[in-house]
């Protein structure tokens, strides 16, 4: 069998397939042991028995319109990134089964090791470097579900995903362009949307050198994924302001009149991705490797107004003092209501490590990786423009100098058998830096006049230790234990006014975070498996460090922000037959003082912690081969969570509400049929239930901007195989048009064209 996922111990017969050779005995009276030869191994603690999901490259390349490298993700059980558009590189946050689209940093992504999860902040703009990864140079996919291993911090708490790309054992090259488009149509917007995409890569093996290099270039324009609105109730009657027509009528996310008078974050987006990677053998049993990522973004997002005046002229600002008329109901309209913007992002990667992999009582490892808002720059104007190449005054957002670093100790020892020791020493820092400035020219300004400064750091230093021990032929168990010293200092902020920025006061914690796994081969073809896990997941720079300045003092805020402490477990069953797998798992998750951004005051949100956050579920997933007729593949999951929120001192309405953005229902089916060696094709479905966006669950509608809603969605693909060399494929994802949102609308019905080259 070859499915598109698989649990451990199922991951090294996928890890075997993607090599191409495996070795493996089964038999009832002992766990599974797989041998793998060839191909690059996972960075997950693959050997602790709990549930590991995986995707091959080659499987995403034949079954999924993967336009980034996200989308490799798109049918695993529960999980699900919120991806606007193609290419978008600011909103794509990961959700897990008991953590919703807005929770970024309770999840972790890595790329060969490297950390990409964007840490300094946690939400919508804080989301993992996707760019940073191709979709065409992923050899492997692989997913551990909870914070069960003691190897990765307590933002694990949902999920640790690893890419692994390609290393070439001998002279391989690859070349793939792609095109896509979509026709949108949302209030008065009615355009064609899409754009194109190309990559190259080459790499090889000789002697002890190995290397890989990787280019990719992405233009594409999106759909309108903001729109401006007025609140009806909040007209005043009056003969007063422009005069306008076009303003659509529709019912916002509580169910209350809106007037949409406009599209706003029409994102054309111009991504170019470079990757070099190398390697060194310096023993046979020793490796060193290095890789260095860059990736440029040009982002213009344009904005339209729906309104008219009376000669029919589109308008962008109001009277002489800003206001219009809309049906003899008076409005203000303000510059930030259709303000456009343009992003210029340089982002480098570096990763290093020495690796010895001999098999024998030790090997050791040590990696060290950092990541670099080399140039970061947002502009918007602050008056009323009618166009994106229209100058005024405006606002420049500096985010140059942000960026993480990591370094890492580890070992395995194997002093029998019987036992595997996973030990590390680790030290991962976060430093973010955000300026302000103004300037009479928002598109060419360089520097100007500071509005906001807003800086700080964040520290973990961790030590942890894990023993693997297969105590009895059919049993296997895994104790860990996490230390953790966490730390923020270096925190400040400043304005307009401001004499000198105002420091944050440091904060340092330790915390302990104990993992037990256990695993029962019942049988040749059951496994019975239990995982716990505790994960301390500290605040953020951007969560920590916040607040608003009056009178010379830091306001708004929570001084005593505490870390997210959460206990998951589950508990799972598992058959596997020669070509069907079953999946059945149990999940809970207790979170106390959770962190989310809740009213502090009448008027103001900050983030704050909630008491209590519970989570019950099941988790179904069965994948078979040859499925009644043969060449028939299908992969599917269901998932069940209840989550809701039990306790908040700080917000008594949302107390027995449903936690924001995490459906009860999710289920994912793909589908693929092979007709004979060269024919492939593909249909996937994906639903999610009802969602809310608020702690308070006062946002029933979902269907609207804003609201948070559920959805069915259908995908296909076909892809042929032309000669030895080259394939092509189209696709359509969303065929069913849905329309569907999470706060800011999904793509509707999308074509793709792909041609490709392997050499």
């Amino acid at each position: 069998m070859k499915p598109l996922f698989t649990s451990a111990p199922a991951l090294g017969i996928l890890l075997a397939c993607s090599a191409g050779v495996v070795q493996a005995t089964h038999t009832p009276d002992k766990l599974p042991v797989v041998t793998v030869n060839g191909g690059r191994p996972s960075s997950l603690p693959t050997q602790i028995p709990t549930t590991i999901e995986s995707i091959s490259g080659a499987q995403v390349e034949q079954r999924i319109n993967a336009t980034d490298s996200e989308d490799a993700l798109k049918y695993f059980p529960s999980l699900n990134v919120r991806k606007r558009y193609i290419g978008d590189y600011d909103h794509a946050v990961l959700a897990s089964r008991a953590s919703g689209t807005g929770n970024s940093a309770r999840s972790l992504v890595y790329a060969d090791g490297i950390l990409l999860s964007n840490l300094l902040g946690n939400g919508a703009t804080f989301t993992p470097r996707w760019g940073m990864v191709s979709p065409e140079e992923i050899e492997r996919v692989d997913v551990l579900y909870g914070p069960f291993s003691a190897a990765y911090p307590g933002n694990s708490a949902g999920a640790v995903v690893d890419f692994q790309t390609r290393m070439p054992t001998r002279l391989e090259a690859h070349v793939k362009l792609s095109a896509f488009s979509q026709r949108y149509r949302q209030y008065a917007t009615d355009d064609r949307f899409g754009g194109g995409q190309g990559s190259a890569s080459v790499g090889n093996r000789q002697g002890a050198w190995s290397w890989w290099v990787d280019v990719s270039r992405l233009d594409s324009r999106g759909q309108p994924i903001a729109f401006a609105n007025k609140l009806v109730s909040t007209g005043v009657n009056s003969a007063a302001g422009l005069p306008v027509s076009g303003a659509v009528l529709d019912k916002n996310s509580a169910n209350k009149d809106w007037l949409i008078i406009g599209a706003s974050g029409q994102s054309h987006t111009v991504q170019d991705h470079a990757k070099i990677k190398l390697a060194y053998d310096v023993s046979p049993v020793l490796r060193a490797s290095y890789t260095l990522g860059w990736w440029g973004n040009d982002a213009h997002r344009a904005t339209e107004t729906y309104l008219r005046d009376a000669n029919g002229a589109p308008v962008y600002r109001g009277d002489a003092n800003g206001f219009i008329n809309v049906g003899g109901r008076r409005y203000e309209l303000k510059a930030s209501d259709l303000a456009p913007s343009i992003g210029k992002l340089e982002h480098l990667m570096h990763g290093f490590s020495l690796k010895q992999h001999s098999k024998g009582v030790w090997d050791w490892e040590v990696a060290a990786s950092k990541y670099d808002y080399a140039k970061d720059l947002v502009r918007t104007p602050v008056v009323p423009v009618a166009s994106i190449d229209q100058t005024g005054r405006g606002n420049v957002t500096d985010m140059g100098g942000s960026g993480w670093t990591t370094l890492a100790l580890k070992a395995i020892w194997r002093p029998i058998a019987s036992h595997i020791v996973d030990m590390g020493v680790q030290s991962d820092t976060a430093a973010l830096r955000t300026r302000v400035f103004s300037s009479s020219d928002w598109i060419g300004a360089g520097d100007g006049a500071t509005v906001s400064t807003f800086n700080g750091n964040t520290r973990l230093r961790s030590l942890y230790a894990q023993d693997t021990w297969r105590f009895a032929p059919q049993w296997k168990t895994t104790l860990g234990m996490r230390l953790e010293r966490w730390s923020a200092y270096g925190g400040d902020v400043s304005n307009a006014a401001s004499v000198a920025p105002l420091p944050f006061g440091e904060r340092s914690e330790t915390s302990w975070s104990p993992k037990a796994a256990l695993a029962w081969q019942a049988t040749d073809e059951w496994a019975f498996k239990a995982s716990a896990g505790r994960a301390v997941r500290n605040p953020t720079a951007a969560e920590l460090f916040q607040g608003s300045i009056v009178d010379q003092q830091i306001v708004n805020r929570d001084p005593n922000l505490r870390a997210e402490r959460s206990w998951t477990g589950e508990l799972t069953a598992e058959r596997m037959t020669s070509d069907t797998s079953l999946r059945a798992t149990l999940f809970h998750e207790t979170t106390r003082d959770a962190l989310y951004s809740q009213p502090l005051t009448n008027l103001v949100n900050t983030v704050q912690n909630v008491d209590k956050i519970r989570t019950n579920g099941v988790e179904m997933a069965w994948q078979g081969d040859d499925v009644m007729v043969h060449g028939l593949t299908i992969n599917s999951s269901l998932t069940y969570a209840d989550s809701g929120i039990a306790q908040n001192r700080g917000f008594a309405a949302s107390v027995g509400k449903r936690q924001p953005r995490v459906p009860q229902w999710r289920a994912n089916l793909l589908t693929t049929y092979h007709l004979g060696r060269d024919w492939a094709g593909s249909v996937g479905v994906r639903y999610s239930g009802k969602q809310y966006g608020t702690l308070d669950n006062t946002d029933p509608n979902g269907a609207t901007y804003m609201g948070v809603s559920r959805y069915l969605v259908a995908d296909l693909r076909v892809r042929y195989k032309i000669s030895k060399q080259w394939s092509a494929a189209l696709g359509i994802d969303n065929v069913n048009n849905a329309r569907y949102w999470a706060f800011h609308p999904y793509t509707q019905r999308t074509a793709v064209a792909e041609l490709r080259f392997d050499l």
